[in-house]
């Protein structure tokens, strides 16, 4: 059987590919063999590298739809395709629902939302007009299915994200395959700052099932899965990524055995 994880020949766009979680999607690509492109306001100081592939690095403001287009062009011209995008940039800091100016919140929609929206347009216009099609894929996050105190706007952001996907899938069906990642917790280089020491983070794994955070090389063996022929029939969907998940506060608090 042939290896149908291998992307020798495909050309993938991972955004905000060159840190995090989109180094850790990046370096999955290339070590299946893949040309790889990531776009940033500003180049990593180590570009992502697996299987003697290095990922090409293009400035590129994802909340710029002129620099989005731009981009996009780009790629399609020096590398004749693009096979799979990720839109994987995005985030938010904290902020409370009660004192965020509009202004703060308008632009964590626009990176987080209107910013995958726009890119996945640019790329369709190419994908539509290749024999294979293409794959888009949405790096979401738990945040649009449960409460997110503090990045209010990110979750809300995050939950159309993955009903995005639903709609696109439809529309661009039956050549572009449009699907979205829900990501848990992920051990990136700035985890120290969300949970601490090394003390901190353990004990936050600890309230994970599979008794880890997961790291970026967990989210990028989705995204491999998701961009092969092996997920062909997938389109549509929405594949959760977080070792199953948090365990309900009221199990803790609750007290009926003690009865």
């Amino acid at each position: 059987m042939e290896n149908r994880l291998d992307f020798t020949g495909k050309v993938v766009i991972v955004t905000g590919g060159g840190k995090g979680v989109g180094k850790g999607i990046s370096e999955r690509f290339l070590g299946a063999g893949a040309t790889v492109v990531i776009c940033g306001r500003s180049e990593p100081d180590s570009l992502p590298a697996a299987g003697g592939k290095t990922a090409d690095f293009r400035s590129c403001d994802v909340k710029d739809f002129d620099q989005i287009q731009a981009f996009v062009t780009g790629v399609a011209e020096d590398y004749g395709r693009i096979d799979v995008l990720v839109n994987n940039a995005g985030g938010a800091p904290a902020a409370e629902a009660a004192t965020a100016s509009p202004r703060f919140s308008e632009s964590i929609i626009r990176l987080n939302l209107l910013a995958p929206l726009n890119f996945s347009q640019c790329a369709n216009t190419v994908m539509q007009q290749q024999e294979s099609g293409g794959s888009i894929i949405n790096i979401a996050s738990v945040s649009a299915v449960r409460p997110s105190p503090l990045t209010a706007a990110y979750g809300a952001a995050k939950a159309g994200l993955v009903n995005l996907c639903t709609s696109l899938a439809v529309e661009w069906a039956p050549k572009v395959r449009v699907n979205a990642i829900i990501a848990g917790l992920v051990r990136t280089e700035q985890a120290h700052l969300h949970y601490g020491d090394e003390d901190g983070i353990a004990a936050v794994g600890a309230t994970i099932p599979l008794g880890r955070m997961a790291v970026p090389e967990d989210i990028g063996d989705a995204c491999l899965f998701l961009g092969s022929s092996l997920s062909s029939y997938v389109s549509g969907s929405t594949i959760t990524v977080h070792g199953g998940g948090e365990k309900p506060a009221f199990l803790d608090a609750a007290n009926a055995e003690e009865k």
